[in-house]
């Protein structure tokens, strides 16, 4: 299954709901929100820093992922940015193809 990076940074009302609920909440009402979509946390980490945590999802395909990270954008409390995580594998497989490409002003 395709791997996800989810950053999130939390707006004031999210801060206030993580300190209200916790992060073992959080990370627990996360999971239930994935579940129904075929997606898992792979793993879940709160950081100190320009983003608040940091999670990667397995999940089934993009659209999936671009849906839930339009519902949490959307609720507000937290800033998502996603990344498509890519295994050796496929950048070894990227590697392989041909690409013609000529850079600008060559």
């Amino acid at each position: 299954m395709p791997k996800y990076l989810l950053q999130g940074s939390y707006t004031s009302e999210g801060a206030k709901g993580l300190l209200k609920e916790g992060g073992s909440q959080r990370r627990a009402a996360v999971e239930k929100s994935l579940q129904p979509l075929g997606a898992k946390i792979e793993a879940f980490y709160y950081s100190l820093g320009e983003d608040d945590v940091y999670v990667i999802v397995d999940a089934p395909d993009n659209i999936t992922v671009a849906a839930m990270s339009m519902a949490v954008n959307a609720a507000a409390s937290v800033r998502l940015k996603t990344t498509v995580l890519l295994t050796t594998q496929e950048i070894d497989s990227a590697a392989k193809k041909g690409v013609d490409y000529r850079p600008p002003g060559r």
